[in-house]
């Protein structure tokens, strides 16, 4: 390409940065934003990293290198950010049924608006696989098979319940102390690991572990975590009880589900991980400020502002990218890092060369889906205004395409 036209490019995108940046509300917290993209791409990536398909036969099988290699446990700290989610989440819920309340909008209507948003993404992900579950099906495709697929495909969902759930509890937990979904989880898991009751009990927690960084959204909103010292309090306690956990009590180092493995700290979530979580809320906490700075620069604004704007195509699609790949690429035999044992750092580099076919893909599914996510009741405006309208904050605008997550 000549440097003219590279040139050119470049400016274009430099010009709709400082559009978009001119156009985006002065009072805007661009550090939520920010910390919503990093826990939607660190959660995308730590997908793609440690989520293996083998194929064994006429069948895919689902693995992870850390059921091969758990020295590598430390990716999943780096990749593990659902608690940052729904810190974010509870901090912006409970700021928009504040914002609701005083202008006397009805909770339903509030709470309709905010689930729709959340929810309408989901029929193109539930059309589009059980049309391929059913095309599996008819061509003889092993069950197996199928179920893997779909169950990796839909795994995203499981998130969305529970946020939904929490976001329509925002009423009653906005004053809620954080300790006390904490005591459940710790009592939870006495129950379950220390006194044998039934480890279903443990599902218990999956509303009450993430309620813990949910309450701490609502007490960023009141205030209360504005000091740096709520922040180290978090990161230093929460590191401290997470290190104790897996050293001296036994708690799985993987921040993730491992194939295999007896317990997991995700599935439900065990007390480490909700330690784990309350370390990773305090880091945000403290980022703040940092990233309030780094967000003034266009560029890097309107990147976050993009990846807001796609969260859910991102979030919904992903898992559905990475398998497209891989059933794609089964026809040129098994191939490393795609189809192949995840035992070996042979298979971790070819899987870092892959992420940028991932990455493409989920381009694709991301041309063919985002309009359906944003497409509303009323006719919209293309361009950068449109893109800043809908992505105001929800005391400025009743249209909003991304969920607030």
């Amino acid at each position: 390409m000549p440097e003219s036209s590279v040139r050119h490019a470049w400016d274009g995108i430099r010009q709709g940065a400082d559009r978009i940046d001119a156009a985006t509300p002065a009072d805007r917290d661009r550090a939520v934003d920010a910390l919503r993209a990093f826990a939607i791409l660190g959660v995308v990536l730590g997908h793609w990293l440690v989520t293996a398909l083998v194929a064994d036969g006429g069948t895919l099988q689902a693995s992870s290198p850390l059921q091969h290699l758990p020295w590598l446990a430390p990716i999943s700290w780096a990749f593990q950010t659902l608690a940052v989610f729904f810190l974010v989440g509870g901090h912006v819920a409970t700021r928009s049924y504040t914002a609701a309340r005083a202008k006397g909008t009805p909770y339903r209507h509030w709470l309709t608006a905010r689930l729709s948003r959340l929810f309408k993404p989901v029929a193109a992900v539930l059309a589009l696989w059980t049309v391929a579950a059913t095309a599996l099906f008819l061509s003889g495709a092993e069950f197996e098979t199928i179920r893997t697929l779909v169950k990796l495909a839909l795994s995203p969902l499981w998130f969305l319940v529970v946020f939904a759930a929490l976001t329509a509890a925002t009423p009653l937990v906005t004053r809620l102390n954080p300790l006390w979904p904490l005591a459940v989880v710790l009592h939870v898991d006495l129950l379950r690991f220390g006194l044998g009751a039934p480890q279903s009990l443990g599902w218990v927690n999956l509303a009450a572990g993430w309620l813990v960084p949910y309450t701490l959204g609502a007490a960023w909103t009141r205030g209360e975590l504005d000091g740096r010292r709520a922040g180290w309090t978090l990161l230093a306690g929460g590191t401290a009880a997470t290190v104790a956990l897996v050293a001296l009590a036994g708690y799985p180092a993987s921040m993730v589900g491992v194939p295999g493995e007896t317990v997991s700290n995700l599935n439900p979530p065990t007390l480490a991980a909700v330690t784990f979580g309350l370390a990773q809320c305090g880091l945000a906490l403290l980022l703040r400020d940092r990233l309030r700075r780094t967000m003034r620069r266009p560029l890097a604004w309107a990147a976050v502002a993009f990846v807001n704007l796609s969260a859910m195509t991102i979030f919904l699609w992903h898992q559905t990218a990475l398998m497209a790949t891989t059933a794609t690429g089964l026809p040129a035999g098994h191939l490393p890092g795609l189809h192949t044992v995840p035992d070996n750092l042979t298979w971790v580099a070819a899987r870092l060369a892959w992420l940028p076919v991932f990455a493409l893909v989920l381009t694709a599914c991301w041309t063919a889906f985002h309009s359906y996510e944003l497409r509303g009741p009323r006719r919209r405006s293309t361009g950068p205004s449109r893109v800043i309208r809908a992505h105001r904050s929800p005391d400025r605008t009743r249209t909003r395409p991304v969920p607030r997550a």
